[in-house]
């Protein structure tokens, strides 16, 4: 420690000042970066004020101690602020300690698979020492300001900061001074403990809602044990068609999609609705439409299951369905998977795949539809319904395949050739409008795909084609939807008209307005279903 009488007052001063701005610029820095919460690029940060003035009023030993913890505190808020903005361009939303801890490992995760293990690695211990080296600088430099022996002047002088500090704190609404100064760190803070309150609260109360709904009985007699299967396309969103940077892709992509059905003696029906999440935690959309309740979080996910109740996969097992799901993304145990009660859960270890995987993407799309049509669907003796994840949409959204020829495919070794095509996802991500770019034509080969599918091997069979969520913000930008689409796709034309009835519209471009949530498609579902039951 510098002791004050070492130095000259001009230099103290110039120590404090240089303090001060440091600080405020751990702040407010974040704070411009933020695309949400209305706090509009502040030059002050009050707290940098108090904060200053409390070590300048302290005698030097306590002080000694308290440099330390503002440099922690001001670098645990400079941390939520960075994960707010992290998880809002990742998941559209800001942190939620109370559930987001868990996916911390994630970025890892995602990060290794962008730019591969060892640099991830070094990123991370690069970042990890940045924080070291600035948390040790910062608390030499702060422990300087601190008076070895009290004097009234740097007592008022710190007691003057602290009461400006608090002042402009509470005055800090008032339209003449809103737009320039902010108290990010106790908002920060304050919003996580609400925040984390209120999820808190959410996990008492979820049980009861479980309680109140009926449990279901539905004849789905009206299938004639037709199997059913539930598409998921990773990051499908109604961006596809409703913005003008990827309309052009989409609109083509859906026609084509259209054209495909339409020769095979096929229809569609669309409807969009809201999923819960954006930009990733693609099983709470999976986990909504399933269950037809709103699981907008991992809590809502974890206690749905625990309660053991009903989804689609049961509404099915009761008419004597044979329940699958195909999740090429699953790499490691999924004890999820046996708590929604799949009579068969097809993961990546379990699919047989001879090709390469993808970067982040296992196996193509194209192979999960192969897959399930000649290992799953041909070889079981009663109805199927099934959920696939199809996956080719997932960012890092290189390489784009093309489509092959589906008598080509076996084990799917004929995709050893894309194992080192495309750029590298680094080089994708370097580029904004190229990230942009690769994901439409992303979800162009996933619908493309799909209606081939569809087209050469749906048959009587019915495919509830749909997006899990919209892309990231990165993607939609801030005003974005979190609607998704939805295609029913079949040859029985009363099926779909009763699905038109129900608000979808004919082909595959569904209105601009949602018709609901996707936790309301399973009681759309089970409604139409149900309709002609009693029909001869």
């Amino acid at each position: 420690m510098i002791p004050v009488r070492a130095l000259s007052t001009a230099a103290w001063l110039r120590r404090l000042v240089i303090g001060v701005v440091v600080m405020n610029a751990l702040l407010v820095l974040p704070e411009w970066l933020m695309p949400y919460g209305g706090m509009a690029e502040p030059a002050l940060a009050t707290e940098s004020l108090v904060l200053a003035g409390a070590l300048l009023l302290v005698p030097g030993r306590l002080g000694r101690w308290l440099a330390p913890a503002v440099v922690v505190l001001l670098l645990v808020t400079l941390a939520l602020a960075l994960s707010d903005l992290g998880t809002y361009w990742a998941l559209g939303r800001p942190l939620n300690l109370y559930i987001d801890l868990p996916l911390a490992a994630s970025v890892e995760h995602l990060l290794r698979g962008a730019i591969g293990k060892p640099l991830a690695w070094l990123v991370l211990g690069l970042a990890a020492a940045m924080v070291v080296l600035i948390a040790w600088q910062l608390s030499r430099w702060l422990t300087g300001l601190v008076a070895m022996r009290w004097h009234a002047g740097i007592q008022g002088l710190g007691l003057c900061l602290v009461l400006v500090g608090l002042t402009l704190g509470h005055w800090r609404e008032v339209p003449a001074i809103d737009r320039f100064i902010d108290a990010p760190l106790s908002i920060r803070l304050t919003d996580q403990v609400a925040r984390t309150a209120a999820t808190a609260w959410e996990h008492r109360r979820f049980p009861e809602r479980l309680a109140d709904l009926p449990p279901s009985r539905v004849s789905l007699d009206r299938l004639a044990g037709r199997d059913v299967i539930m598409g998921f396309v990773e990051s499908y969103g109604v961006v596809m068609t409703t913005d003008a940077r990827y309309q052009a892709i989409g609109t083509a992509a859906l026609e084509a999609l259209d054209d495909e059905l339409q020769a095979a003696g096929l229809d569609v029906v669309t409807g969009h609705f809201d999923s819960p999440v954006q930009g990733g935690q693609s099983w709470l959309a999976h986990g909504t439409a399933l269950s037809g309740l709103w699981l907008d979080s991992q809590i809502r996910y974890d206690l749905f299951l625990a309660e053991g109740r009903s989804s689609l996969i049961d509404d099915f097992e009761r008419e004597g369905y044979r329940s699958v799901a195909v999740m090429p993304a699953i790499t490691k145990p999924w004890p999820a998977g046996k708590q929604w009660g799949y009579d068969q859960i097809h993961d990546d270890a379990r699919i047989d795949y001879a090709g390469p995987a993808l970067n982040w993407v296992t196996m193509p799309d194209q192979y999960t539809w192969h897959y399930f049509e000649n290992q799953v669907r041909h070889s079981s003796d009663e109805p199927v319904f099934a959920e696939l994840a199809l996956i080719s949409s997932h960012a890092p959204w290189t390489p784009i395949l093309e489509r092959l020829d589906w008598d080509t495919l076996g084990d799917g070794e004929v995709f050893q050739r894309y194992a080192e095509a495309g750029p590298s996802p680094a080089a994708v991500w370097g580029d904004r409008d190229r990230i942009r770019r690769h994901y439409a034509e992303a979800v162009d080969y996933a619908l493309r795909t799909a209606g081939e599918w569809a087209a050469r091997y749906l048959d009587d069979g019915v495919l509830v084609l749909l997006g899990d969520h919209q892309p990231a913000p990165l993607i939609t930008g801030d005003a974005g939807s979190r609607s998704v689409p939805v295609h029913i796709i079949a040859s029985d034309a009363s099926l779909l008209a009763d699905f038109e009835a129900q608000g979808f519209s004919p082909g595959p471009q569904g209105a601009a307005a949602p018709l609901g949530s996707l936790a309301d498609l399973r009681g759309v579902l089970l409604t139409v279903l149900e309709q002609g039951a009693d029909a001869p």
